[in-house]
Formats: C-alpha cells, structure tokens, sequence
C-alpha cells in the first residue's frame, strides 16, 4: 500500500485478511493474535504456569507496538481495525491483571480503591461511548498510548522481577485516570464515532478555529 492511502470502512474481518492491501493484512493478523491469546494466557495463569504467561504477554504487548508502528508507517488504518485493536488492547490488559490477582492478591487487596477507581471511570467512559456510538471508543489519543506504555511496563515488571515497583504503579494510575476522563469528555464533544484522535487540546482548538 502506497503510503498516503487508507482502508476506511472495511465492515468484516474477512475482508480484512483476504482482501485488503498486504500491509493491512500483516496488521490484522498482529492485532488477531492479541485477541486469540486472550484464553490461553488465563489458562496458563490458572494452572501456575507463570513462566510461560509472562513471555506469550511480553509477545503481546510487543505486537500492540508493533501494530501501531506499521499502521502509521503504511498509513493503514480502517474502522474494524481500530476497533480490533482497542478490543486486542483491553484483553492483553484484563490478562494481565488476572495474573495479577492470581500471583499477587495481596497488592490487589492493599490497593483494592484505586483498582475501583479506574474501574468505574472505565465503566464511565465505556457507557457514554455506548450511549452516544452504539460501539466501544476507539480514540487512541496520546495519552491512551502513554498509559499503554507505562501500564505494560509495570504489569511486565510484576511479573519479569517478581516484585511491585510502586512509582510505576503510581504513575501508571495516574496517567490510566487522566486518560479515561480524557475520553470520556472527548465522547461528548465529539458527535460522531472516530478513531485516530490525537486528544482534548486538538479537539478544542479545532472548534475554536471552527469559530473563527
């Protein structure tokens, strides 16, 4: 696929691994893996095989970059791909904190208000998205991909060093509720359902030059 040129408003995943361009293609597959990886990693956390989890969920986090890297590279971008990718996201995510609650309960039950708390401004910002797009968000704003990168690394070390490094922790929450309130304003600014936003600031400044 030339770069510059996009797959919009592909509707099945058929088309997407048989009929569009190669590079859209080679990154639904990437984005697929996350999703098909989902089970087997509880499986392997249920049945203590923590060793195996921790590389198959460092292999999935990977390919959530490496996903990202090739879509802006080739510019191949589609709605169901966008929407795979946010699902691919929050299940590499759920699994890891399953570990998490498996290996160490403990953390979970010493910081049980703060796992509430992204909890409910998620259910929030899932809820508006579903009230206001009939479908899940997929805005992929910058600071979405922030708290994908720090979150991944705390929960990697967790599981990698076997041991809780707080300031990650800390700053991992940090940045997950900002993001998540982020969203959830930007869905009632935003009439209709769109992927790729680069975040709050650029939303409003683009109605101000609107206005202007």
């Amino acid at each position: 696929m030339s770069k510059g040129r996009k797959e919009k408003n592909t509707k099945n995943i058929r088309t997407l691994l048989f009929n569009a361009e190669t590079p859209v293609r080679v990154i639904t597959l990437i984005t697929l893996y996350r999703i098909v990886t989902f089970p087997l990693l509880v499986f392997l956390i249920f049945t203590d095989r923590v060793n195996t989890f921790k590389w198959l969920l460092l292999a999935s986090f990977t390919t959530d970059a490496i996903d990202g890297f090739l879509a802006r590279k080739y510019q191949a971008t589609s709605t169901l791909g966008a929407k795979l990718d946010s699902v691919g996201d929050d299940l590499t995510v759920l699994a890891a904190v399953i570990g998490l609650c498996v290996t160490k309960f403990e953390f979970i039950e010493k910081e049980l208000t703060l796992f509430l708390v992204l909890f409910g401004l998620f259910l929030i910002q899932l809820i508006s998205s579903l009230m206001r797009y009939k479908k899940i968000s997929s805005f992929h704003t910058y600071f979405a991909k922030a708290a994908a990168v720090i979150t991944a690394i705390f929960l990697l070390s967790v599981f990698f060093l076997d041991k809780i490094i707080y300031p990650l922790f800390y700053a991992s929450f940090i940045i997950t509720g900002i993001e998540l309130i982020e969203e959830t304003i930007i869905v009632f600014l935003l009439p209709k359902w769109k992927t790729n936003v680069k975040g709050l600031y650029w939303i409003l400044k683009g109605k101000l030059h609107s206005k202007a």
